[in-house]
C-alpha cells in the first residue's frame, strides 16, 4: 500500500453470522472483526453470540454455528461495548456491508444504542469496479478467482478472508478510489 493514501487509516473488516435475513426480524449469532492498517492485518476480535431465538437448521447446517454452541455465550448487549471501541475512528469494511451494518444497527437498536458513524467500504461494490468480468461478486468466487482461502460461513473466517480480499483490491488501484470517497487528501 502506498505510504501517500489511507497512511495509518485502521479499516475494521466485520463479517456477521445470522439467524436468516432480515435484520429486523433475524438476530447476530456471530461477529468479528478484522482489522487492517498500513496493509497488515493487526488485530482480530470474535465471538458467538446468543441470539435469544432458535437458529433455523438450514442456517445451522450452512453455517456450522448450532443452538448448544451459542447457549452460553455472550447476549449482544454484553458485547456491544467492545464492538462499539473496535469500530471508533476507523473505517468499517464489509463484503455486501450493508447486510452486516443493517444487522449491527439493528443491534445497537436493540441495546438503546447507535451504531458509530463511520464510513463504510463495500467490497463487492469495490471489487466491481476493480475486477471486470467475473461471473458473480460472492466471497468465495472473488477468493477462488484470486487464490485466496474463503471463510467457510463464519464470521471469522469470512473477515479475514474479505480483509485479504481487501488488500488485493488496494492493490489492483482502489486505493486510490477508498481515498477519493473517504474525502482523504494525499499526502
Amino acid at each position: 500500500m502506498s505510504q501517500s493514501l489511507l497512511h495509518n487509516v485502521v479499516f475494521s473488516v466485520v463479517d456477521v453470522e445470522t439467524t436468516g435475513l432480515s435484520a429486523n426480524r433475524d438476530r447476530v449469532t456471530e461477529v468479528a472483526v478484522v482489522q487492517v492498517r498500513n496493509g497488515q492485518i493487526v488485530h482480530t476480535y470474535t465471538t458467538l453470540i446468543n441470539p435469544e431465538c432458535d437458529i433455523p437448521p438450514f442456517v445451522q447446517q450452512m453455517t456450522g454455528i448450532t443452538q448448544s454452541m451459542v447457549q452460553g455465550a455472550p447476549k449482544f448487549s454484553q458485547i456491544r461495548a467492545d464492538i462499539d471501541r473496535l469500530l471508533q475512528g476507523t473505517v468499517l469494511v464489509a463484503h455486501n456491508a450493508r447486510f452486516d451494518q443493517g444487522f449491527l444497527t439493528a443491534e445497537f437498536g436493540r441495546c438503546k444504542c447507535a451504531l458509530p458513524e463511520i464510513a463504510i467500504v463495500d467490497t463487492v461494490a469495490l471489487a466491481r469496479r476493480t475486477l471486470h468480468g467475473m461471473v458473480n461478486y460472492r466471497l468465495e468466487t472473488l477468493c477462488q478467482h484470486l487464490g485466496l482461502k474463503s471463510g467457510g460461513h463464519r464470521a471469522l473466517g469470512d473477515a479475514t478472508a474479505t480483509a485479504q480480499l481487501f488488500l488485493v483490491l488496494l492493490g489492483a488501484g482502489a486505493e486510490e478510489k477508498i481515498a477519493a470517497s473517504l474525502g482523504k487528501a494525499i499526502v
